[in-house]
This record gives structure tokens, sequence and C-alpha cells, in this order.
């Protein structure tokens, strides 16, 4: 069984976040970067798919240098190998170029099952995964709780609003996992001395066949960054009985509030 997990680094959920002088991008001297959340349970599901059935677990990344430290992590959890496509200096791709890039990287690694997390919590737009299927021309499952592998089909659990859907196709496929899979396993001692032993790869999308022209302008760019505006605070009403605070609370909304 080939399994491939595409994997981000992102800014830890702790971190202090500022806007950088640019006012498109954020400061990144103090951050510390992590494994995106919903990509560790993607890294674990497809650890227990390859205990389950054998085979061998691929990390996938597209970022600058500095993402080899997650693709360490995750081959530490116990991945076998890991592929990061270097775009440092390149001013980063929208999700729908990264898709691009990672679903190239396909042409040169045989894969059965790929798994991905349902969104990376930094720009939350839940398209990786999902426009890589569709590159690929493969079924894609998204928000998956939980799957089982027979004959040559995975089953699908996955979340929808108010409950769960059941869903199953043939290999190869990608899903991208929900909160509540797994509970990921943290590195050992042992695993992180492997880990840098393990093949890691880093390309240019050259390497891949790729270039700006044949990638395309990105659909989506930052114009701006901001901070939320300030909240003011709460106003208390006082009042001798409900209806006296019912008929202030109508005047500040119609007067100061402006919304009666």
């Amino acid at each position: 069984m080939e399994i491939a997990v595409l994997l981000k680094q992102v800014p830890a959920t702790e971190s202090l976040i500022g806007i950088a002088e640019n006012g498109i991008s954020i400061k990144t001297d103090d951050i510390k970067w992590v494994i995106n959340p919903y990509d560790e349970f993607a890294v674990e599901e497809a650890l227990r798919i390859k205990e389950a059935h054998g085979g061998t677990v691929t990390i996938l990344s597209v970022g600058s240098e500095k993402t080899v430290e997650a693709i360490r992590t995750a081959l530490a959890m116990g991945a076998d190998k890991g592929v990061l496509i270097n775009i440092s200096g390149s001013g980063g791709y929208d999700g729908i170029t990264t898709a691009k890039i990672l679903s190239a990287i396909f042409k040169e690694t045989p894969f059965d099952v790929i798994i991905a997390g349902q969104r990376a919590v930094d720009d939350d737009n839940f398209l990786v995964g999902p426009a890589t299927a569709e590159f690929l021309g493969i079924p894609h499952i998204s928000m998956v709780i939980k799957e089982e592998i027979t004959d040559g089909k995975m089953k699908c659990h996955r979340t929808v609003e108010g409950g769960t859907v059941v869903l199953e196709t043939p290999l190869p496929v990608l899903i991208t996992t929900q909160r509540g899979i797994n509970e990921p396993r943290y590195a050992s001692l042992p695993g992180i001395m492997k880990a840098k032993k393990k093949p890691l790869d880093i390309k240019t999308i050259s390497d891949i066949g790729l270039d700006s022209e044949t990638l395309g302008k990105p659909l989506a760019k930052i114009v701006k960054m901001q901070t939320p505006p300030v909240r003011k605070g709460g106003i208390m009403i006082d009042g001798e009985s409900a209806q006296e605070k019912a008929a202030k609370l109508v005047k500040i909304l119609h007067e100061e509030a402006k919304v009666l």
C-alpha cells in the first residue's frame, strides 16, 4: 500500500501573530512553526493504514526550506520518506497553484491513498486536498472521521451537519481528515534519531516539470491584512422595572446604534 500525506507547516496556534510592514504578510521572526494540526491527524491515519496493510508512507509538502523541520517531525512519527518542493523566494502560492504542484509530484510518486488535513489553520481555505484530487482525476472524500480498507475499496464515515454519512469508493482515493479520526502519536526519541537518516528529497518546481508559465497566475492573492477593530465595552442598562429597561434599550438601539 503506497500512502501519501499532504503536509503544511503553519504557525503554532499559541503564537502571537503580527502584521509585517508590507501589510500583506505576517511577522515570522518569533513564530514557532509546527505541522498543521489537521495534517497531524493525516500522518497518524497514514501510519495506521501502513500498520494494518503494510506499505510506505511518503510526506509531501510545498513550502520554504524551513518546512524540512515539519517533514522531519512526521518522519520521526514513523513516516518513511519525505519530499519538499522548495518555493523559497517565490512569494508563495494560492491553494489552487499549490494543488497543481502537489499533483505534479504524483507523476513520479506511486500512490493508492492520499491523505490531507481538511484545512490548514493559517488560511482556512479547505481547498488544497480537494483540488489535488480533481487535478489527479481521483475520488475525494472530505471531513473523514473513520475509514476502513477492504478488497481495494475504502469506506469512510464523514461528518455532515447534524450527523455522519458513509461513503465507499475504489482506490486510489484522496481523503481529508477531521478532528476525532484518531489521536496523533508523539515522536519518540528513537524515532527522532531514525528520522535524521530517512530520505528527504528537496526539489524545485522545475524539477517536477513545472514553471511559472505552466502554473499561471494565482487566482487569489492577499491584498491587505489588518487587525480586527477594537470592540467597545458593553452598556449596562439600569431601571426600576423590566418595562423601564426595555424602553431604554429601544431608545439606545434607535438613537445610538441606529438599528431601529
